[in-house]
C-alpha cells in the first residue's frame, strides 16, 4: 500500500511525520546519535532486513537528515552522518524517550537513563515554556493559522 505524501500539508506535525515518522527511521536516527554510522552497524543494532534498511537510509539522505560521506578511517566503506537538520531531531527523541520512561515502564524504570556527560547527572524532563517563562500544558496553548512563508531552498535535490 502506497503511503500518502504529507509534504504539502499545512500542519508541521504531518510534514515532520512524512519525513521521519516511520519507526525504523527514528531508530536509525537514534543510533546515529549514539555514534553508529555504517550500514553494518545499523543492521546489527536494529536487526533490520538489508533491503528495508537500505530504503530507510536512502529516504533519510533524500530528506537531508543524513548525509553520505567516505569512511573516516580511510577504508572503502561509506558512512551515514547526521546533518544539521538531522541533529535538530534530538529534542524530539528526548521527548519521546521521556514519555516512554514515564508511561511505559513500572517504577523500576527502563534500565537506562539519559545523562549529561559534563556533570554525570540525569537529564531533566523537557518542558514547554511561554515567552515569559511560565510552564505550559496542552490546555494552555492553541494553534493560530497564519499565512505560511516558504522556506528558502526547500526543494529537494
Amino acid at each position: 500500500m502506497k503511503r500518502k505524501s504529507l509534504e504539502k500539508e499545512a500542519c508541521p506535525i504531518a510534514r515532520s511525520l512524512g519525513e521521519i515518522g516511520e519507526w525504523w527511521s527514528l531508530l536509525i536516527i537514534r543510533d546515529a546519535f549514539l555514534g553508529k554510522n555504517r550500514f553494518g552497524e545499523f543492521e546489527k543494532s536494529l536487526g533490520l532486513a538489508k533491503n528495508i534498511l537500505s530504503t530507510r537510509l536512502q529516504s533519510l539522505v533524500n530528506h537531508g537528515i543524513l548525509e553520505i560521506s567516505p569512511a573516516s578511517d580511510g577504508s572503502a566503506y561509506q558512512e551515514y552522518n547526521l546533518t544539521e537538520k538531522g541533529k535538530r531531531i534530538f529534542p524530539v527523541l528526548v521527548a519521546l524517550r521521556q514519555w516512554g520512561e514515564a508511561c511505559l515502564f513500572d517504577d523500576s524504570g527502563a534500565g537506562q537513563i539519559l545523562v549529561d556527560k559534563k556533570f554525570g547527572k540525569k537529564v531533566k524532563p523537557i518542558e514547554i515554556r511561554s515567552q515569559d517563562g511560565r510552564l505550559l500544558k496542552a490546555d494552555d496553548v492553541r494553534i493560530e493559522f497564519i499565512s505560511p512563508k516558504p522556506k528558502k531552498n526547500s526543494r529537494k535535490k
